[in-house]
């Protein structure tokens, strides 16, 4: 998507790329105009004798926790703008854009992002087409309670191997963690592995392309596409590596399109029928792209969260060269988890939630609608379309609620 203004400039300062999934890529973030079962559970054994003859006692239970995850974070030259007022006109300062957000994440054990583009450097910051965003970006989501950010996308490229140096260093500082791109080989052959109450959560991240930019040369790992193949085999390493709960962040889907396409539910289907011994390998799908609020549905007894739109972003326009207000609709996803209750057994999701959010350009504030709503403000409308499209694939059936 186009930028109203061109590119901001501050002012304080090989390997072939998976198609599994499709969009209409190139264009699709522009700003202001167009663009073309559960395993059996184990025998209970009596604990082992103490070392003072009598009965060991029982460990401790493992604790619970909550997982909230949150849409693209795509800080167009308005944005860009907009932090650079926040701080006063000297440097950048995205805490204020995301406050509305913060009670909700910080509150959480586990809080995901999705950090659409690359960093910049020396006041050298764009939109699009190839967007570079103020470094200051990590230390916003670092405030509001973050604590890792898929960065796999379509604009991973768009400063090459430089610019995702540039982003995980500035994540690294921040003390966020990442996934979906590597600044060497051995990065990228980690998981990433977070602790959360008392499990261990791996977080792995895929791009269905790059907006036709090649991969850097000699570095076919510094961004993962999406291949299903892959996807299994690394949530497989991962539970090998100590994860107690594997979440996925596809960055994939049609964008302006409110439900799933053919290929995201192809791929849900798949990876959440994959298992070993009775065990599913992947626990949760999060994902992003579309710039619009997508269902959540529960697959093969998984969660997925088909896209959840976009968290911050300019005015967006959409294919048919019209302002398109879903362009800055969204939705948190809020999980809570409780242990296996038998060896060999998933963490089971207990509670699955959605609660809709709105970025107003006008401000440049991102709004929890439901706790707007609860303060006299009039946004009915938008928070029940969000509703309606989230609800759309049955997942009321299953438990799915609308939180606050």
């Amino acid at each position: 998507m186009t930028e109203r203004t061109g590119s901001f400039r501050a002012r304080s300062t090989g390997a072939v790329l998976a198609a599994v999934l499709t969009a209409t890529a190139a264009a699709g973030c522009s700003e202001g105009q167009p663009a073309p079962a559960p395993g059996p559970a184990s025998e209970k054994k009596p604990p082992a004798p103490s070392a003072a003859g009598g009965p060991a006692p029982a460990p401790a239970p493992a604790e619970g926790f909550t997982l909230v995850a949150s849409g693209d974070v795509l800080p167009h030259a308005s944005i860009i703008r907009q932090a650079n007022a926040d701080a006063g006109g000297d440097g950048y300062d995205f805490r204020p854009m995301l406050a509305g957000v913060k009670p909700v994440v910080a509150k959480a054990d586990l809080a995901i992002c999705h950090m659409e583009t690359v960093y910049g450097a020396d006041g050298d910051y764009t939109g699009y087409p190839a967007f570079k965003s103020p470094p200051q970006v990590a230390d916003g989501l670092a405030a509001t309670g973050y604590d890792s950010c898929s960065t796999a996308s379509n604009h991973t490229l768009d400063a090459g191997a430089a610019g995702i140096r540039r982003t995980l260093d500035a994540l690294d500082k921040a003390g966020i963690a990442h996934a979906g791109s590597a600044r060497s080989a051995a990065e990228a052959k980690r998981p990433t592995i977070l602790k959360a109450g008392g499990a261990k959560v791996a977080h792995l991240a895929y791009s269905y392309g790059t907006n036709g930019y090649p991969l850097p040369k000699g570095q076919p790992w510094a961004l993962n596409l999406i291949d299903e193949k892959k996807i299994i085999a690394d949530a497989r390493a991962a539970r090998r590596a100590g994860a107690d709960v594997v979440v996925v962040s596809p960055h994939w889907g049609t964008e302006w399109q409110d439900q799933p396409d053919a290929r995201q539910l192809r791929l849900a289907k798949r990876l959440t029928a994959a298992q070993t011994r009775g065990r599913p390998d992947i626990d949760l799908i999060i994902g992003t792209h579309a710039h619009v609020p997508q269902p959540y549905e529960k697959v093969n007894g998984t969660w997925v969260i088909y896209g959840m739109g976009d968290q911050i972003a300019g005015d967006m326009i959409n294919y048919s060269g019209s302002h398109d207000p879903r362009g800055n609709q969204g939705t948190i996803g809020r999980f809570t988890f409780a242990p296996p209750k038998g060896q060999g057994d998933r963490w089971q999701v207990t509670k699955a939630e959605f609660i809709p959010q709105w970025f107003d350009t006008g401000d440049g504030r991102v709004v929890n609608l439901n706790a707007a709503i609860k303060r006299g403000a009039d946004f009915t409308d938008v928070r029940d379309r969000i509703r309606r499209i989230s609800l759309s694939r049955g997942a009321a059936e299953d438990g799915l609620l609308m939180g606050s």
